[in-house]
């Protein structure tokens, strides 16, 4: 716990009034818009921490501060756990396989790989969290444990786990924990989910030879697939199908087109 003196009492509701910011800042940016934001203060309503509110007889804790937020006391992301920390044994059909991944915001992640030959089928979800059926909402509190993730179907004779893996690399910052860009919290850490002990030892192999290549840390986490939940189907294709200003960008296979990743 961290205990900060009663004179930086200013400075924590600045703090507080920030995190705020960024919270309505991200979700404004991944859906633009205003009805979503008045329709979920419970998660993303500017909340005002006035100083004259806070007790100036104790510290000012994190715990404190959060209270006087709004939002209770923080808590460590959840492990998988329950009906969620079941394997994954959905089937992705005669001949084909999955491959899953988490690395920041599932949109842009997606399209990366709805544009690749030999995928059949990508969908947006949630995995490795501790409850069952989670809401967006609830995965974007954090503290569910849920990871945005893209589940992809392909085909391996047309493309192989290694050839995905170079797609998922290059789509994202795997040496920035619990961060992508301007999104922050564990539901955007960076993840490969195997589905087989042939794709967890390709999948090391792989970061290994990426972390000599870039010289950093890589913070990826690779783990066994878990239970899989869908995201709800406006996320679904979300950036191919218009994005906030309803204009397409292309799935074909083999575009190269910069990707523009809130729409």
């Amino acid at each position: 716990m961290l205990t900060l003196p009663v004179a930086s009492v200013e400075t924590c509701a600045s703090f507080a009034t920030s995190l705020i910011t960024n919270a309505r800042s991200t979700a404004a940016r991944r859906l633009g818009s205003a009805s979503f934001l008045g329709g979920h203060k419970g998660l993303l309503a500017a909340a005002v921490v006035p100083v004259a509110s806070v007790p100036s007889s104790r510290p000012v804790t994190t715990e404190s501060l959060f209270s006087f937020a709004g939002w209770g006391k923080p808590t460590a992301p959840m492990a998988a756990a329950g009906v969620a920390a079941e394997p994954d044994t959905d089937n992705p059909g005669a001949g084909l396989q999955f491959a899953e991944f988490g690395a920041g915001c599932f949109w842009g992640v997606e399209l990366a790989f709805q544009r690749v030959p030999g995928v059949v089928k990508t969908e947006v979800g949630y995995t490795q969290g501790a409850i069952d059926k989670p809401t967006y909402e609830q995965v974007c509190s954090g503290r569910t444990g849920h990871v945005e993730a893209v589940r992809v179907v392909y085909d391996p004779t047309e493309v192989s786990f290694e050839g995905l893996l170079d797609v998922f690399w290059n789509r994202h910052n795997p040496t920035t924990l619990n961060r992508q860009g301007g999104d922050v919290g564990t539901q955007y850490r960076s993840g490969i989910y195997v589905f087989s002990p042939e794709q967890e030892e390709i999948a090391r192999k792989s970061l290994e030879a990426r972390e000599a290549l870039i010289g950093q840390k890589i913070v990826t986490e690779i783990l066994p697939a878990k239970k899989w939940y869908p995201a709800e189907s406006y996320h679904q294709q979300y950036l191919s199908k218009g994005g906030r200003f309803g204009m397409g960008q292309s799935a074909a296979k083999g575009c190269t087109d910069p990707i523009r990743c809130y729409g």
